[in-house]
């Protein structure tokens, strides 16, 4: 088994469910130390149980992104149960309501912002000091192809993933000579429950939806997170800066 990441300290944001869920999973089986967090407490709990079963070590920290004291109180969990921080992946986020720009509630662009973009900016903003003590560290922010492209009835969404690209570029700008690589994963239709949520809102979605992608269905979790370990092992050492497209093609038509 390859161990690379084996005692590596990783927080993992929105870990409850979805990419999150099979990230944190993933890092385990590579043995690495784990610090998951969300906001849905009882399934967060049961996954770090779940975690700690099979003999690795995880703590679980309630964790509302948008809340930067949330944020400082998880990596400041991190650093108290583990000593350090090597890793993070800033999963956390939310589709949002659906319709056409003109017709956005200002709610609902404060919540998608505040947890999709603001979220991430919190994250950074706590992590990166944690990494520079240690002079490395790798932060994958969970973005999408909705950062590199338009989706119609997703403007808020859209911006959010947008912004998340270029908050990831700049920190990548900055602290690359300190031994820090920042990194975005831009996946496509993943089967999650965002992706339910979705596809429940018409009928016969779930199979355009499928179509629209040129190898023929969405992603499952689990392939978006191994190109999140990708992202944060040596073999992508030469890589900061960069939007990794997982999206079977969809953004090459």
């Amino acid at each position: 088994m390859n161990t690379e990441f084996k005692d590596k300290v990783v927080i993992i944001t929105g870990a409850s469910f979805g990419i999150g869920r099979a990230t944190a999973l993933a890092f385990a089986r590579e043995e690495a130390k784990l610090v998951i967090s969300d906001v849905q407490d009882k399934e967060g709990e049961s996954l770090a149980k779940e975690i700690i079963k099979q003999g690795n070590e995880c703590i679980y920290v309630h964790c509302d992104i948008s809340k930067p004291a949330d944020v400082q109180n998880m990596v400041s969990e991190a650093i108290k149960h583990f000593g350090r921080l090597d890793i993070a992946y800033n999963n956390a986020g939310i589709e949002g309501e659906m319709g056409f720009t003109a017709d956005g509630s200002e709610d609902n662009f404060d919540r998608v912002i505040g947890i999709n973009l603001k979220g991430v900016w919190a994250c950074m903003k706590y992590q990166i000091p944690e990494m520079l003590k240690n002079k490395k560290g790798v932060i994958v922010n969970c973005s999408s192809i909705a950062g590199v492209v338009g989706s119609q009835g997703l403007s808020v969404y859209v911006a959010s993933k947008h912004g998340v690209n270029g908050l990831t570029k700049n920190a990548a700008l900055e602290y690359a000579s300190q031994g820090i690589r920042v990194n975005s994963v831009c996946p496509a239709g993943v089967q999650t429950p965002m992706l339910d949520r979705i596809v429940e809102t018409s009928s016969g979605l779930k199979d355009q939806m499928n179509a629209m992608h040129p190898i023929g269905r969405v992603a499952q979790p689990e392939e978006i997170a191994e190109a999140v370990l990708y992202l944060c092992s040596d073999r992508a050492s030469f890589i900061t800066g960069h939007e990794l497209l997982v999206d079977g093609g969809f953004t090459a038509q």
